[in-house]
């Protein structure tokens, strides 16, 4: 832990970009490629990472996937005698599993954290409000977000982009496994283009897979950019709040 605290301290920091950064994470970023469940490697691994960026002083909520325990839109295709909106239900308390692991590796570290649910959950997690969420941030808090909004077949990738605009955020940044948007998949299709920029409408024309039509739609009315970036290079969320040139930037106009 001191040793951590350390380089973010000793390190020289570039300026900040961002002032309050919304950090999306997939259940995927809890496991190893292929595998389900928990390894608390690559917990940690998000977590170092994590704490490096607030070591910098920019407040940084995050929102949690459940995806690696269980997806509530895919889960009912073979359990006939599981609701839909029961499963999606189900979905929201894996993420609350993956935001417990993740509060503890990122305490472990020597950060202040708060996990907080869109479903009350006394006794594990506060409830989610905004104006305590955002006193949080203020106080130097990573505030880890769980459960989604709260309400069935709303993705996690849209309760993100819906708190990154109650809470104030510069910007929404959606970590992913590969360097960031590219025109085809770049794991199956090694000519894919990475795009350094898009427009909110070129992706939904061109229909690449970012996040759901609904989340790129709020952020497109409100004008909140989205940086999609390859969490698994080491320091690339520090390099992402100092403005560093990574990944793919979403925006209404791109600069380019």
């Amino acid at each position: 832990m001191d040793e951590l605290t350390d380089v973010a301290r000793s390190t020289v920091a570039p300026p900040l970009v961002y002032r309050r950064v919304l950090l999306k994470l997939s259940g995927e970023s809890f496991v190893r490629p292929g595998e389900r469940g928990i390894s608390m490697d690559e917990v940690l691994l998000v977590a170092r990472q994590t704490f490096l960026a607030a070591s910098r002083g920019v407040e940084l909520a995050v929102v949690i996937g459940g995806g690696n325990i269980l997806r509530g839109a895919s889960f009912t295709a073979g359990n006939s005698g599981v609701q839909e909106a029961t499963a999606h239900s189900m979905g929201m308390l894996a993420t609350v599993i993956n935001g417990l692991a993740l509060q503890d590796a990122l305490e472990s570290l020597g950060a202040k954290t708060r996990l907080m649910t869109a479903i009350r959950m006394d006794g594990v997690a506060e409830p989610y409000i905004r104006r305590r969420a955002r006193r949080h941030l203020e106080k130097g808090r990573i505030v880890i977000l769980a459960a989604g909004t709260g309400s069935p077949f709303v993705t996690t990738d849209t309760a993100a982009a819906q708190r990154a605009l109650e809470l104030g955020a510069d910007v929404l940044m959606k970590a992913t496994r590969v360097d960031g948007v590219y025109s085809d998949d770049p794991e199956k299709n090694p000519h894919a283009v990475l795009y350094r920029e898009l427009s909110y409408q070129q992706v939904r024309e061109q229909n690449l897979r970012v996040m759901d039509a609904t989340a790129i739609s709020q952020c497109m009315e409100h004008n909140m950019p989205i940086l999609v970036f390859n969490y698994r290079r080491e320091g690339n969320i520090v390099r992402a709040i100092a403005g560093e040139r990574i990944g793919t930037v979403l925006s209404r106009s791109p600069a380019g």
